[in-house]
């Protein structure tokens, strides 16, 4: 299996599932064991905040299984996603910190599907999920105490993606203030008595412990293959990932490269309001790919001998996308071209992010609806949690005045 945007042992078994401490030998019965962890959701539109809440989850064990539901339980509880469950399947294994994927988990979480993947708990953000009839999905694991929670990522959520994309201002990624913006967040992110913590739009802030934590850490070794890719990598999705995947199979050692545009130079060559995503944003979402050992923070477009010489590069790919020249119409591959490092890849896949964004248009409506009825949903567990508190402090007040 490939951790962390590496190799698999080779027997192709999973690395250091029993842990030992160097020099000595332990029994098996000394051994630490193995924490199975589980998660689940729809991860549609997955996005870097999905990546960082598996990441956390890892984290707390050493095992961990992702459950993704249907398009049919889906709809029926949440409305029709945006991406298909095939889609959306093949996105969650490309994240590194998965090391197992179920297909069609139940929308509800119970004990028995955890016994059934033998997980000692199960782990979810710290918002709520809700069923069609407004009960939590995890009720049974929390009052049977194999619950653990990871934190929300703030300033991203699928909600506010959408917006950005229904908005197509060419200034989006400071746009908060935007008149329109804030007509579609009330749209999206409020429900009639108010907004909800868990649905809406706030500020994307990047750290370099955030890019740490995301980070293989790892240098290429000798014996690596040193392919280096580059473009926008926008609303990282299905269609990346498959490219990623056959860059990943050139070499039987790879050690992939992404080198990442600045915003300026996306929306010089895609023009529109692109990219969706900013820089800080895209460098998450490609270093949680499980084909991706580094990333490089504003690359330069045109690929040329220092970039190639520093990183001692043996291959070079692109895909069968339009190679738009640089600005003085040259084109950017010219050197290893010239060098016979440069091979172009066949994903099979044609999807692209404006294929995304149209999908997204063409459902606005839809799209609007669905949020609406999961903020409704969620501010009514809200109202009962204040009830239920303010009459816990009722009775305890009650109880201290009979003292």
């Amino acid at each position: 299996m490939i951790r962390n945007g590496h190799h698999a042992t080779s027997d192709g078994q999973d690395e250091a599932v029993w842990s030992k401490p160097s020099g000595s030998v332990r029994s098996p019965e000394k051994r630490k064991r193995v924490v199975r962890l589980w998660c689940d959701g729809c991860y549609d539109m997955v996005h870097y905040g999905h990546s960082n809440q598996l990441r956390q989850a890892k984290a707390m064990g050493d095992y961990l299984i992702v459950g993704v539901h249907t398009d049919a339980e889906i709809s029926k509880h949440k409305g029709p996603p945006v991406f298909t469950q095939e889609e959306r399947y093949k996105m969650v294994r490309a994240i590194k910190w998965v090391d197992e994927m179920v297909e069609g988990a139940p929308y509800v979480t119970t004990l028995e599907t955890l016994d059934k993947y033998n997980c000692d708990f199960c782990v979810h953000g710290d918002d709520i999920t809700l069923t069609v009839d407004g009960k939590d999905t995890y009720e049974e694991v929390k009052r049977e105490g194999r619950y653990r929670e990871c934190k929300r990522t703030q300033g991203v959520s699928t909600t506010d993606l959408v917006g950005r994309m229904l908005l197509m201002t060419k200034a989006h990624h400071s746009n908060m203030d935007n008149p329109d913006y804030q007509q579609h967040t009330d749209n999206f992110g409020k429900g009639p008595k108010g907004h909800s913590p868990w649905t809406g739009v706030s500020q994307f802030l990047q750290t370099s412990q955030k890019i740490i934590q995301f980070a293989s850490g790892k240098e290429p070794q000798p014996g690596d293959t040193i392919i280096y890719v580059a473009g926008a990598f926008d609303l990282f999705h299905i269609g990346h990932v498959d490219f990623l995947e056959m860059v990943y199979k050139q070499a039987e050692r790879p050690y992939v490269i992404v080198g990442l545009h600045f915003d300026q130079e996306v929306n010089r060559y895609k023009g529109k309001n692109y990219p969706i995503m900013n820089i800080h944003e895209r460098t998450l979402s490609v270093l949680a790919c499980r084909y991706v050992s580094e990333v490089v923070i504003g690359a330069p477009y045109a690929v040329g001998k220092d970039l190639l010489d520093h990183f001692k590069v043996d291959l070079v790919c692109h895909g069968k996308t339009e190679v738009i020249p640089d600005k003085d119409t040259s084109d950017p591959y010219a050197e290893p071209k010239k060098r016979g490092i440069f091979r172009t890849i066949d994903s099979a896949n044609n999807l692209t992010t404006d294929d995304i964004v149209k999908r997204i248009i063409e459902n606005r409506l839809q799209f609007e609806a669905r949020n609406q009825k999961k903020e409704a949903k969620e501010m009514a567990v809200i109202e009962a949690m204040k009830r239920r508190e303010q009459q816990e402090q009722s009775e305890d007040s009650a109880q201290v005045a009979l003292q």
